[in-house]
């Protein structure tokens, strides 16, 4: 018996099923934000905040330096935009700046730079030009760099990574036209050979950025299914692939909205031998090992939404102050003003978050699953309302190309291809929706866990009772806890921020009971309650970033000579946020969602047809 409502379907059913299995089972390290859905509180995971070493610093300060000054002399991401490419003589410069090479350790010539280095690097590249950052990221985030880094053999380790370090470029390819979400779909198949030297690859890869220029890829395949538990399982393993190997084949570049210069593609692999020894973690661990690369890989967008998020802030307060109508500047006129504010609170919380993620992913002793997947859809989303509400501000010259400014005799600040650009990261490496059912299936998982026995069918009367005596045991202790009241959040902060923080401690008792009240409604139909999910994602989000916003907020006043205003924007940013959570929690209990749905399935009937008339059609 599954632990799914047997009314979602046989297939949907078996599809979360596979992905259940996939998952990572133990939470080694504590996780702030999963302790934040449960009710309680932890300050001293995330306060006070991490503090990079002076040796770090350094070493990135250095670093991007040469960057910057590379970019600046060499690079015009108007021209990437309007010629599709990064030249070549640019991808060389950054190779010789072992650009390609940052997450690679000293050990193999790498610069081994620590994830808080690395971020800052693609923040940096990110405010400048898109695509180049794409390239970058999509190479060693997700590339073949860090899953070896993390699961690959001495043997493979020595063979690519002193190639990355001279220039050499890796793509990652998971997604196929008919499996993105959902990889049990996989048709792309590798076939163990005859003499059991070689898997044979078939199948077709889309979306692969990095694809069309890539030295080596990481693939996931479906190999030979395995007999688990007395039910047969397939598997998915993740290969190396070389691209000079007989039998790939490119066979489209996708062009897209934004990111015009990136070399994305559907590739084709045709009985292409890859050898045993290209196996990375092992044969049937292919998606395990995207899911824990992913925590990490994920890490590189919030810092390029931040890098866009303040590049946007320069450019609004430069235009807002500059631009006089009506006989003001237009930021002085309430409508920019509070747009304007807004822009730079929510910046700061950005900040603020990816930082506190880059330095958890460094510690190595925090779990960091549900926070990179929490900062993957909060900085995402707000950089693309921030980039959206800057050309709202810049309005007819937002619209407009930066090439075409220029020609004009106006400063070419290139908006509109910012919002182009900035869309996609919505989507890519798990979308905003995919992200809330992760970081949803991840929050509950303690829930899961002591409740699973009561789920099957194979468990014993016996072992059903005593598993009822745990949850018993368990759960009334810690519910009657969510309602003591708090007193204090027992922090040194300025009196602003540790009202925030008393709000956040009192306001995760609240999310904790409002999480149990709806799984022992809904119970197994938990999974298919998106509108229920979401909104307790949301809140937990909110109740994540207003903390690290604090915490960031209280170092900075306390160790930066100069950024003791951090204070006002960690405030509105929480006020701001409050706002938003208690909208959550009264849509949790009063809302049109079923009307919405209602709606929603009979359009899908094509019951409001008529209101798609006259307009014209076309494939």
């Amino acid at each position: 018996m599954s632990m799914y409502d047997k009314s979602i379907g046989k297939e949907a059913r078996a599809s979360l099923e596979f992905a259940e299995g996939q998952r990572e089972a133990e939470w080694k390290y504590p996780s702030f934000a999963l302790e934040l859905f449960h009710g309680r509180f932890d300050t001293k995971l995330i306060h006070p905040f991490p503090k990079q070493s002076p040796e770090d610093k350094q070493k990135g300060d250095a670093y991007l330096a040469k960057l910057e000054k590379f970019l600046k002399e060499n690079l015009d991401p108007n021209q990437v935009d309007r010629d599709s490419v990064i030249p070549d003589k640019v991808l060389k410069g950054l190779a010789d700046l072992k650009a390609f090479a940052m997450k690679i350790p000293e050990a193999y010539g790498g610069l081994g730079l620590s994830q808080v280095n690395y971020n800052r690097a693609i923040h940096l590249i990110s405010s400048y030009c898109a695509s180049t950052a794409v390239v970058l990221s999509a190479h060693q985030s997700i590339g073949v760099p860090e899953p070896l880094k993390q699961f690959g053999t001495d043997q493979q380790k020595k063979k690519y990574f002193p190639k990355f370090v001279d220039g050499m470029i890796s793509a990652f390819a998971l997604t196929e036209s008919e499996a993105g979400s959902d990889p049990r779909n996989m048709s792309t198949t590798a076939i163990p050979s005859e003499d059991g030297k070689y898997y044979i690859l078939n199948g077709e890869k889309l979306w692969c950025t990095n694809g069309l220029i890539a030295d080596v890829i990481a693939v996931m395949a479906v190999t030979p299914p395995k007999i688990i538990k007395g039910k047969e399982q397939k598997q998915i393993t993740a290969f190396i692939v070389e691209t000079d190997s007989p039998g790939f084949e490119i066979v489209h570049r996708c062009h897209f909205m934004g990111l015009h210069g990136i070399q994305n593609g559907l590739i084709r692999f045709k009985n292409l031998k890859v050898p045993k020894e290209n196996i990375i973690l092992g044969e049937g661990q292919g998606l395990k090992l995207a899911l824990m690369t992913l925590n990490t890989g994920r890490l590189t967008l919030p810092a390029a939404s931040v890098g866009i998020g303040k590049w946007c802030l320069y450019v609004c307060r430069e235009w807002s102050c500059e631009r006089v109508q009506w006989g003001l500047p237009v930021g002085q006129h309430e409508s920019i003003a509070l747009k304007l504010a807004d822009i730079a609170a929510y910046t700061f919380a950005m900040e603020a978050m990816t930082w506190m993620t880059s330095f958890m992913a460094d510690d190595k002793h925090k779990d960091i699953r549900l926070e990179a997947a929490i900062a993957k859809y909060f900085c995402t989303y707000h950089s693309y309302r921030i980039a959206n509400e800057t050309l709202q501000i810049r309005a007819g010259s937002g619209y407009e190309t930066s090439e075409s400014l220029k020609k004009r005799g106006m400063k070419s600040w290139a908006v509109e291809r910012t919002l182009r650009d900035v869309r996609i990261n919505q989507i890519i490496e798990g979308t905003s929706e995919i992200m809330h059912l992760f970081i949803a299936r991840e929050a509950l998982d303690p829930h899961l866990n002591r409740t699973k026995a009561l789920m099957t069918s194979k468990t014993s009367m016996g072992e059903k009772f005593k598993a009822v005596l745990g949850i018993i045991g368990y759960y009334v202790p810690w519910y009657i806890s969510l309602w003591i009241p708090v007193v204090s959040a027992q922090t040194d902060m300025h009196p602003k921020l540790d009202k925030h923080m008393r709000y956040i401690k009192r306001t995760s008792k609240r999310l904790a009971r409002l999480v149990i009240h709806k799984m022992a409604k809904h119970q197994k139909k938990m999974a298919t309650k998106q509108s229920v999910v979401n909104r307790i994602v949301d809140i937990g989000t909110e109740l994540f970033a207003m903390a690290t916003a604090c915490s960031y907020a209280d170092h900075l006043i306390k160790n930066e000579k100069g950024k003791e205003n951090a204070l006002d924007l960690a405030d509105l940013y929480c006020l701001s946020a409050r706002k938003d959570i208690e909208s959550f929690f009264r849509g949790s209990c009063s809302n049109h969602d079923k009307q919405s749905l209602s709606v929603s399935k009979k359009l899908m009937a094509k019951s409001y047809e008529w209101l798609e008339n006259d307009i014209i059609k076309v494939a």
